[in-house]
């Protein structure tokens, strides 16, 4: 894809993490946009590289695309941020996986963005992260994630420290500005708009993954391996 002229993300790398069932423009629409502004971005999945995620748009099959690397094979020293797409059947499988989880965990563990929309946080209440944070998601999560100790609020995109949320396909403008912003990007999106500058109201400035009451554990059980 053609690079952003400013290129404010070039020399960054992103990890997207997903299997079948992922709501499919909230993974072609993030990557385009980092990969305009410069970012290299790589499909990470409970599957072997070279084999096919199934995307859906909604309840219908979508397109396919190829898995960059194998989960067990990642690591989060390699990348600058992760992103969780949503889709219904997507995070459920992907809780399933402890490596992917793993995966999650260490991302927080290193304080570095992970941005998630639709049903992309449900894989944070298994990865220890949603206590104390301020976040919004699809509504069907909004009990499940404050049970899990979150402050579930509705609104275009949430920041809570080094943690971007959002609630549907139609929230991308704000949640790919909100992304842009926590990977040090110096300019606003075009398409986020008067909802990118929105998000600036539901912001939490200054708290690191690690300064939550809450501190992320590792499961001795789930380690990735080689």
């Amino acid at each position: 894809m053609q690079m952003n002229q400013n290129a404010a993300l070039r020399g960054k790398n992103v990890a997207v993490l997903m299997t079948d069932g992922v709501e499919q423009v909230e993974y072609t629409g993030p990557r385009q946009f980092l990969e305009e502004h410069g970012a290299t971005v790589t499909l990470v999945a409970p599957k072997a590289a070279g084999d096919k995620v199934q995307g859906f748009n909604h309840l219908t099959p979508a397109d396919q695309f190829s898995v960059d690397m194998d989960v067990r094979d990642a690591r989060p020293a390699e990348f600058d941020a992760l992103v969780l797409p949503g889709g219904v059947a997507n995070p459920d499988s992907l809780r399933l996986s402890p490596q992917a989880i793993t995966f999650i965990r260490e991302f927080a563990r290193e304080d570095k963005p992970i941005a998630a929309i639709c049903h992309g946080p449900w894989t944070l209440i298994d990865a220890g992260i949603a206590q104390d944070k301020r976040l919004t998601s699809w509504p069907s999560l909004k009990e499940d994630l404050r049970n899990a100790g979150a402050e579930w609020t509705d609104a275009p995109v949430v920041v809570d420290g080094k943690l971007v949320t959002s609630r549907k396909p139609d929230d991308l403008p704000a949640f790919d500005d909100a992304l842009l912003q926590a990977l040090g990007g110096k300019e606003q999106s075009a398409r986020a708009g008067e909802r990118g500058a929105r998000s600036q109201k539901n912001a939490v400035p200054g708290r690191s993954f690690s300064e939550s009451r809450h501190n992320v554990q590792e499961d001795p059980g789930s380690q990735v391996s080689g």
